[in-house]
């Protein structure tokens, strides 16, 4: 169900409404729109009758909602969200570029990684402290010193810190450091850690499960919504099929099919999505112009000595021609894009 307030609407008038919710049950979670304010309900296991509200002052009108997700829907916030992290922002009018190694693996190469993708312009550093991986004989990642080098990165260059949560127990200490909380693919089902990053009010970038659906994957997002986070990215990062040619295959059907059912924005990972590094330039230009708010991508100045997924990340240089060339597609998709910063941390 979703309340619609009359534009002019006073704050004692929107809160009779969410205390009417409340008395019922439910729980009321404002929605600001550009045309008007309206209050979706969840908790409910049934419909919820419109007669309820109708009367109240400042109401307009009482919708049911028709999809399994509902505060994340378009049917509930007709507007794009745009998810605000300092200064910078995901969504909207401005293509978000997130990069960096796959696992932070020292000091000295966080940092020269930070200090190279400032100059070019990136505003987001990925890298991964807590690595959940299939064998238990890989690569874990450096865990809390990886978290200290990431923080020590962010500090010298005032990037964003991106890093992914493995679970409910490190969770505190990586909330700590990140700016934004990455949901892996591994965890898209993992319920409890959903609602714990619903109840912390910190971005969370989540990304598709190897098999998961889209209606799956924004049933994941409504576990975060539903707890009072509304600041969720959703990544597209390739899915399990026959196809054995790639890591996996990079569906950007997803990218205007999620537009089309909701508002909130959308990244593509071209990295993981076809697992070689020779293809990630092409498929992330190919997600530029499916409506992609923005990209992440793995880059670590060596490679070939990498810890984790080498074989996928993109040397500096190459990592350089791909931002001249989505500097030059944003135009053509009337986005804008991050202009190189010059600036190399000593």
């Amino acid at each position: 169900m979703l309340v619609v307030m009359r534009r002019e609407a006073t704050p004692t008038e929107i809160e009779a409404v969410k205390e009417k919710i409340r008395s019922l049950g439910f729980m009321p979670h404002e929605i600001p729109g550009v045309q008007r304010l309206a209050i979706g309900i969840t908790g409910n296991r049934g419909r919820v009758s419109a007669d309820h509200f109708l009367s109240l002052p400042g109401v307009v009108d009482a919708i049911p909602v028709s999809r399994p997700f509902k505060l994340v829907s378009r049917e509930v916030k007709a507007e794009d969200t745009v998810v605000r992290v300092g200064r910078d922002s995901i969504g909207g009018h401005d293509l978000a570029v997130v990069a960096g190694p796959c696992s932070v693996e020292s000091r000295s190469q966080i940092l020269e990684v930070a200090s190279m993708l400032k100059e070019m312009g990136v505003r987001f550093l990925r890298g991964g402290a807590f690595k959940p991986r299939s064998s238990p004989y890989s690569f874990q990642g450096l865990k809390l010193e990886g978290l200290e080098y990431l923080r020590e990165a962010a500090e010298k260059t005032g990037l964003h810190t991106v890093t992914e949560v493995k679970d409910t127990e490190t969770l505190p200490a990586v909330a700590a450091v990140s700016d934004i909380l990455q949901v892996g693919a591994r965890n898209m089902y993992n319920f409890s850690l959903l609602e714990r990053l619903g109840e912390l009010r910190k971005p969370v970038l989540l990304k598709r499960g190897f098999s998961a659906t889209l209606e799956e994957l924004l049933m994941s997002a409504e576990y975060i919504a539903s707890k009072g986070n509304y600041d969720i990215i959703l990544c597209e990062r390739g899915i399990r099929t026959f196809e054995t040619s790639t890591r996996n295959t990079l569906d950007l059907n997803a990218v205007p099919l999620t537009k089309k059912l909701s508002h909130l924005p959308i990244i593509v990972d071209p990295s993981h999505g076809t697992g070689a590094w020779d293809l990630v330039v092409p498929m992330a230009l190919a997600s530029i112009v499916a409506g992609a708010d923005g990209l992440m991508i793995e880059v670590h100045p060596h490679p070939d000595e990498a810890l984790s997924d080498g074989f996928q990340s993109l040397r500096p240089e190459k990592f350089r021609m791909l931002m001249d060339r989505l500097r030059e597609l944003a135009s053509f998709v009337q986005r804008g894009c991050p202009e190189e910063a010059g600036t190399v941390v000593q």
